[in-house]
């Protein structure tokens, strides 16, 4: 009777723990252009929101 109640309660916390996992997709999914922030900021240059226009730290 124990031991069927551990499994029950370890499958749960698998079952919880394994549907938290997200997947990551390559690329920039969600992200928006820098042409697209410059637009929403109202900036007159895209150059602070591209990625490969900041100088490394």
């Amino acid at each position: 009777m124990m031991k069927k109640i551990y499994l029950i309660a370890a499958i749960a916390v698998l079952m919880i723990t394994s549907s938290c996992y997200s997947v990551r997709t390559a690329g920039n999914s969600g992200k928006v252009p820098p042409g697209q922030a410059k637009k929403g900021t109202g900036s007159k240059s895209a150059k602070p929101f591209a990625p490969g226009q900041q100088k490394k730290n």
